[in-house]
């Protein structure tokens, strides 16, 4: 297996992660992704409530906060990253601690993303009728969902300490 073999000729191998480990990381990421996708859900959602603009004045709030929600959690992520547990140490940055971040990136962006998709999908029709006329209601959904997939698990696994 590649990740048994040594670095360096004679050097000691490193130690394989712990499942209390994978565990942090996997419920740091999850909780992070979590968190996001909600909050820019319940704050599309009530948006329309709140400003009672039609779309075209709507969106640049909609753009603005996810913008904020999106700088919170990537900052959240760093920190997450970097703070130790009192149970299972801190988080150190390697093949499989990178690769599980991503991969539990993955799995939790598809789920949870898709609430807020409903209602992007639903403000892209807003004023009409069957064709959807604010394409640019679906690319920000596209721009946050970049964000949670590739932008927050790349900015986590960069913060875990070096091995």
């Amino acid at each position: 297996m590649v990740d048994h073999v040594p670095v360096e000729p004679g050097a000691p191998e490193p130690p394989l992660p712990r499942r209390q480990t994978l565990t942090l990381l996997v419920g740091r990421v999850t909780t992070i992704k979590l968190v996001y996708w909600s909050v820019l859900t319940v704050i599309e959602g009530l948006l329309p409530l709140v400003v009672r603009d039609p779309f075209a004045q709507r969106f640049p709030y909609s753009v603005a906060a996810a913008s904020a929600v999106s700088v919170v959690v990537l900052v959240w992520a760093a920190y997450a990253a970097r703070a130790i547990d009192r149970r299972a140490g801190a988080l150190s940055r390697s093949i499989p601690a990178v690769a599980t971040t991503f991969a539990a990136a993955a799995v939790v962006a598809s789920p949870a993303s898709l609430p807020l998709l409903l209602v992007e999908r639903q403000r892209s029709l807003e004023g009409c009728g069957v064709v959807t006329c604010h394409g640019e209601a679906l690319l920000l959904w596209v721009a946050v969902v970049v964000v949670g997939t590739v932008l927050l698990p790349a900015v986590f696994a960069a913060s875990l300490r070096a091995s």
